[in-house]
């Protein structure tokens, strides 16, 4: 209690408490962020999470751990009441007085960042480690994730066609969810040797019928969760807005878990030579990233 107590000054000048290195033995984890979880379960340490948010879902044993809500709309008090350790948290967590407050309660939050790039892999994998006194660990799996990266870039580099993509993100009342700019869905798509076929606006948007037949996208990507709520394929080509886009009727429609390609975790290299290899057939016999993630 000591030692948490010590922490408050440096929460009220942060916002956030650092947790000190070289101290995972034991540690209880409260872990928000998909990625976070996965990362922690990469590193050996999923047998230490007490708790997740709802986006983690991988690997299986996080789904049987109790779930704090919507890592967006956190509570403070459920949190504090399984007396963790630790939180660590993606940056976009929040709200921030609610990870404040956690905080103030003399429990370490960790904040990771969070860029869709391959260096921002390396950087979420690096930092989630530090937290729990892993580092060595953590440069290892961030070395072998920074390869397979270098491995899909320099493959790619054979084929100097950049297929468009229409990701999408929900679909199921009112029009789509379509990504734009700065999002995980554009950087996954860059990093695949595509460009998004959605310029203009940042972030997800809805896409009126007109700017869907407009983009005419070369391939569409939609989430899994976004597709079962439309009745699956069939559903989805039935819409009276998505159903005009030619990649749709011809079938170039590719359906991937959102959490694994837009997670940017332990997975990000193997989801990006997954898309990359539908994008570039040709090349899809020499994109095979190795699996650095069982954890």
């Amino acid at each position: 209690m000591l030692q948490r107590l010590l922490l408050i000054p440096l929460v009220l000048a942060l916002g956030l408490a650092v947790a000190k290195p070289g101290v995972a033995a034991g540690l209880r984890i409260v872990s928000i962020g998909g990625a976070v979880t996965e990362t922690l379960y990469a590193l050996g340490y999923g047998g230490q999470i007490v708790a997740v948010d709802t986006t983690s879902l991988y690997p299986r044993e996080a789904l049987a751990l109790p779930k704090i809500g919507y890592m967006r709309t956190l509570a403070a008090e459920p949190i504090v009441a399984l007396s963790p350790d630790l939180v660590i948290a993606v940056s976009h967590a929040g709200p921030k007085k609610i990870l404040d407050q956690i905080a103030a309660a003399g429990v370490p939050v960790v904040i990771i960042s969070d860029e869709p790039t391959a260096e921002g892999v390396a950087e979420k994998i690096e930092e989630v480690a530090k937290a729990v006194g892993a580092e060595a660990k953590g440069a290892e799996l961030a070395a072998g994730i920074e390869k397979s990266f270098t491995h899909i870039e320099a493959v790619l580099a054979k084929d100097q066609a950049k297929p468009s993509v229409l990701y999408i993100l929900s679909a199921s009342d009112g029009a789509p969810l379509a990504a734009g700019q700065n999002t995980a869905a554009d950087g996954v798509i860059a990093l695949a040797g595509g460009r998004n076929a959605i310029q203009g606006y940042e972030g997800y948007k809805p896409l009126s019928p007109e700017a869907a037949v407009t983009a005419n996208p070369d391939f569409v990507v939609i989430a899994e969760h976004g597709l079962s709520t439309l009745g699956g394929l069939d559903g989805l080509a039935a819409r009276s807005d998505l159903g005009l886009i030619p990649a749709i009727k011809e079938g170039r429609v590719l359906v991937l878990d959102a959490n694994y390609l837009l997670g940017f975790g332990p997975r990000a290299a193997a989801a990006t030579a997954e898309l990359a290899s539908h994008l570039h057939p040709s090349l899809a016999g020499d994109l095979a990233a190795p699996d650095l993630t069982t954890p």
